[in-house]
């Protein structure tokens, strides 16, 4: 009896030990629930580099330039590239100015066709009187321009020489945030450096730059990498290395490329024409945030407000006005306001598109037929009248003035009051300022500060109310929370 005791004992001390050692194992719960990691390893890029390395060329260009110019364009540079000068010197120093001389600049490109055409920046070329291309084993031809593309900051060159290496070229539509990505170029003229980073963002729009999507890495581009290919790791050009956003005058981990899939389509035009077109619908638009979506009856915050129709415009003549919200262009839905222009810019002048909008909380569609956009729409949009607007109201904070007959034709108005008085209220947390133009209020016209005060009276008690004001000329809509 007391042995099978013992032996019961035995058992459960056993059994109560292998539990015990479980509950303190850390690892046992989270092993069996952890997922497979969904990264392994790091890419070499051995294979891609020597593959693709040869079809990556050096540019370098001349230009001539007598000694007031020459000082001119050494005012003009960006302090990143006067560090850059002055670092790195050799021909391109230019600490003082001789009476005359050659200014000189360094870039990257890929070749594109064994017949010799090379893709590259517009800035690398741009007002170069010689360019000469260097292959990766050293021989140097000479380039002519093909044609250029500003907007899009694309020049294609052509060399006289036949069976050369090329790029393969991929599709930047496929490409993936998070994926990896490689640039070969010439940065400071160090030839074939090679650096490698991922994708951060796809479709960033720059101030300077609302006809391109650009691709944003955090791959190392410096002076010397404009031009030069992005590759992914199938070894196909999906982006042209074009800038770089800096606080310190050198790489910050913030680069932008311009996609393969839009710079084709400019390689295509330019081999054809020289020139590239795109197409122009002649509004001035802005982001919808919250607060505006809230005012124009929209569930959330998209779409392309419309701040201004120039006069003449396709625009205009298919009947869109300030106000209305950009939803849906040619098909292609537009959530940011910065899509709107590329997606006009790829249409072909003269040809007929459907867009929507959203008007007094209702969607409507309009037919317009998109023009050629002009060279210099700056100028357009000063020479154009606005066709109406929206401001701010009444019980708000305001002091007004009626705008006299010379102030609203200077800035191409119909209409408006000047703000002389900004006090505590709505009007001042929403940012309207002192001489700004109020046009109009929830869609009131304001020509007197009595149309202000008849608009402020119908407004409701709380909610938010859509202005628009002109700032320096600038329209543009402001979102007004009333208590």
């Amino acid at each position: 009896m007391e042995r099978g005791y013992r032996r019961f004992a035995a058992v459960w001390l056993v059994i109560l030990s292998a539990v015990l050692t479980a509950c303190s194992d850390p690892s046992s719960e989270s092993s069996s629930t952890r997922g497979e990691p969904l990264v392994t390893g790091l890419p070499d890029f051995t294979r891609l580099v020597e593959k693709e390395g040869p079809a990556v060329v050096n540019i370098s260009t001349v230009t001539h330039r007598d000694a007031s110019s020459a000082t001119d364009q050494l005012k003009q540079l960006p302090e990143f590239f006067k560090h850059f000068f002055e670092q790195f010197g050799g021909e391109g120093e230019m600490p003082s100015l001789p009476e005359q001389g050659d200014t000189r600049s360094l870039g990257s490109g890929f070749i594109i066709s064994a017949d010799g055409y090379v893709l590259t920046n517009n800035h690398v070329v741009a007002e170069a009187d010689e360019i000469m291309v260097r292959l990766q084993d050293r021989r140097e031809l000479p380039a002519t321009l093909v044609g250029a593309d500003e907007r899009s900051d694309l020049a294609l060159l052509k060399v006289d020489e036949g069976d050369l290496p090329v790029v393969n070229i991929g599709s930047s539509a496929d490409l993936k945030v998070g994926e990896w990505v490689l640039a070969i170029g010439a940065p400071f003229g160090f030839d074939s450096s090679v650096t490698a980073g991922i994708v951060s963002a796809k479709g960033r729009s720059l101030p300077s730059d609302s006809y391109v999507p650009f691709i944003q890495t955090d791959v190392a581009i410096n002076p010397g990498n404009s031009g030069g290919p992005l590759f992914n790791l199938s070894g196909e050009v999906v982006g042209i290395n074009s800038q770089i956003f800096s606080r310190s005058g050198g790489y910050m981990g913030v680069s932008f490329a311009i996609p393969v899939d839009m710079a084709m389509d400019v390689v295509n035009q330019l081999k054809d024409g020289g020139k590239v077109s795109r197409g122009w619908l002649g509004v001035l638009i802005q982001e919808v945030d919250r607060d505006l979506a809230q005012s124009f009856g929209l569930g959330s915050p998209r779409g392309a407000l419309v701040s201004q129709v120039l006069e003449g415009s396709p625009a205009e003549a298919a009947g869109v006005e300030p106000g209305d919200v950009i939803i849906r262009f040619n098909g292609e839905t537009i959530y940011r306001s910065s899509e709107l222009p590329r997606w006009v810019g790829r249409v072909r002048p003269e040809s007929d598109v459907d867009m929507v909008v959203i008007r007094d909380g209702e969607e409507k569609t309009l037919s317009v037929t998109i023009g050629l956009l002009p060279d210099n729409p700056e100028m357009a949009l000063s020479s154009g009248a606005q066709k109406g607007e929206n401001a701010a109201g009444a019980k708000l904070g305001l002091t007004v003035r009626k705008a006299s007959a010379s102030e609203l034709s200077h800035l191409g108005l119909k209409a408006g009051v000047v703000i002389t008085q900004v006090t505590e209220g709505p009007a001042r947390k929403a940012g309207l300022q002192v001489g700004d133009i109020l046009v109009t209020l929830q869609g009131s016209q304001i020509n007197s500060a009595a149309d202000l005060a008849e608009a402020a009276a119908n407004l409701p008690e709380d909610g938010t109310v859509a202005a628009l004001v002109n700032r320096d000329g600038t329209p543009r809509f402001l979102a007004l929370k009333l208590p």
